[in-house]
């Protein structure tokens, strides 16, 4: 969740203005207008794709799961089991998982980000662990899993059970204690937490000490000192690898290697040896700053990957819509061609159509069975759900064109632009595939020098666009032109 909002709603919308959905196939007219009207189309020359220069191997994308309830605009933690997929009726659980998280593919998402201690909040009888809040959660998720093909697991704390707050509560607080005795029983719970989850079925892909450990707020947090991250990340993190070395380790959850803890795990060779990768939240920044020479996220990693494990929008206006989803395509680009990242994970797949913040964090809505209120999505009948295009448009190219190990290659970019990106892989299968983006407000004409006379099939994306077929390019320089605010996938077909 984000640490921005803290104490009210995210403002720029009203509880329910929502942008109409539509289906995840919808192929419509992208149409702007006012300062989104197109202008004079530019053109970009040079680009050379490097399919022997090989960069990163893209595990693939994540996604967060609502699975309990929270209150509107992220204000405390009902009672109500509003969640998915608990909520969706049998069929749309089915439809969930094969539309959008396999995207319509053998293979989509591979990572379900778990909220331990918010969306998994359920106490074990003594209070030290977490479990399911009700008996058919657990059996919930891992069908969930199962049937959408993903791998496992990133697991992360919001809040250790209220057996281990100071405040005795999973809202607010820190741990009751950083005494070496205290912080290895904490450690061992957390290993007991792991082993309930793959014992119902749930394997863990990755495990996070804490989301935001700088924040309190009032929904599910625990604060942490730059010691007292260390020290528990240190115990518990050695734990986690010794019981579970299958799973990855990433430390901060906010802001990387220079985030809470940061500096003392990197001067701590113990400690960073348990550190697979280091995690941030850019939650809704313009993804500029990911550009070369423009932050740090690159540096100070002492060898280890680096990402971004949540994005969405805290605030919105909806006739920016267009270079909302644009400039999310170029999260996932800009992290991964600049900063050679892994993985990137969006916050939710599924958000409940009367919270205030669901617009700007869902890919999509669904109706719980307490909404009545039928102005908006008045065909969206209780338990079912439809599609949020402004942000599942802006990934669903990746799913379907990027599969799991795909491994990046290098682009020459002699003039690297902030509204203009381009990256390329190779498919395990040894296909190829590049991508390119154009957020500005002008037609945008790309010239790829692809290496060998070849042949490759585009689609195009947009805020109300959905993979569009563009039919085919062939040459060993091949040139198109994108309009305003699109993303397009080329890919080679044998």
């Amino acid at each position: 969740m984000p640490s921005e909002v803290h104490e009210k709603p995210p403002t720029g919308l009203s509880r329910r203005t929502f942008i109409a959905g539509t289906t995840g196939a919808a192929a419509t007219a992208l149409v702007l207008a006012g300062p989104y009207a197109p202008v004079r189309a530019a053109t970009g020359s040079d680009y050379v794709i490097r399919w022997n220069r090989a960069r990163q191997t893209i595990l693939g994308l994540g996604f967060e799961i609502q699975s309990d309830s929270i209150g509107s605009g992220n204000n405390g933690l009902p009672d109500a089991f509003t969640s998915v997929p608990h909520d969706l009726v049998p069929s749309e659980r089915d439809r969930f998982c094969t539309e959008m998280l396999r995207a319509g593919t053998s293979r989509g998402f591979r990572y379900c980000r778990l909220a331990m201690g918010l969306y998994l909040r359920g106490l074990s009888d003594d209070g030290r662990n977490v479990v399911g809040r009700w008996p058919e959660q657990m059996d919930e998720l891992r069908s969930m899993i199962a049937k959408g093909k993903v791998e496992g697991m990133s697991v992360e704390y919001w809040s250790p059970t209220p057996y281990w707050k100071s405040t005795d509560s999973y809202i607010r607080g820190t741990l009751k204690s950083d005494s070496q005795e205290f912080l290895s029983e904490f450690a061992d719970a957390l290993v007991q937490d792991v082993r309930y989850l793959e014992e119902h079925g749930l394997p863990v892909s990755w495990w996070g000490l804490q989301n935001e450990p700088d924040y309190q707020t009032p929904y599910s947090s625990c604060a942490y000192t730059d010691d007292l991250y260390h020290k528990a990340f240190r115990t518990a993190a050695s734990r986690i690898r010794s019981q579970f070395p299958s799973a990855r380790i990433h430390a901060n959850s906010y802001g990387g290697q220079y985030g809470i803890g940061g500096a003392r795990i990197r001067g701590d060779d113990d400690a960073l040896a348990l550190v697979d990768a280091w995690t941030w939240h850019r939650i809704g920044t313009n993804t500029d700053e990911q550009l070369p020479g423009r932050g740090r996220f690159s540096q100070d990693l002492e060898g280890r990957d680096v990402y971004n494990n949540e994005f969405e929008y805290l605030t919105w206006d909806v006739s920016r819509r267009p270079w909302y989803t644009v400039n999310t395509a170029q999260s996932i680009m800009n992290w991964m061609t600049f900063h050679d990242s892994p993985t990137w994970i969006w916050l939710h797949a599924l958000k409940p159509t009367y919270n205030s913040e669901s617009l700007g964090y869902s890919l999509g809505f669904w109706r719980p069975w307490d909404d009545d209120d039928m102005t908006h999505f008045p065909d969206l009948a209780k338990g079912h759900w439809t599609w949020n295009p402004m942000n599942w448009n802006a990934v669903a190219g990746f799913l379907r064109h990027m599969p799991w190990d795909s491994v990046r290659v290098e682009v020459d970019e002699p003039n690297v632009d902030g509204d203009h990106r381009i990256m390329a892989w190779r498919h395990p299968n040894g296909s190829r595939t590049f991508a390119v983006t154009n957020r500005g407000t002008a037609p945008f004409t790309f010239q790829v020098d692809v290496g060998s006379e070849s042949t490759f099939h585009g689609s195009r994306y947009a805020h109300d666009l959905n993979d569009a077929s563009l039919g085919a390019v062939t040459g060993s320089t091949v040139e198109f032109e994108v309009p305003a605010y699109s993303i397009e996938f080329w890919t080679e077909k044998s």
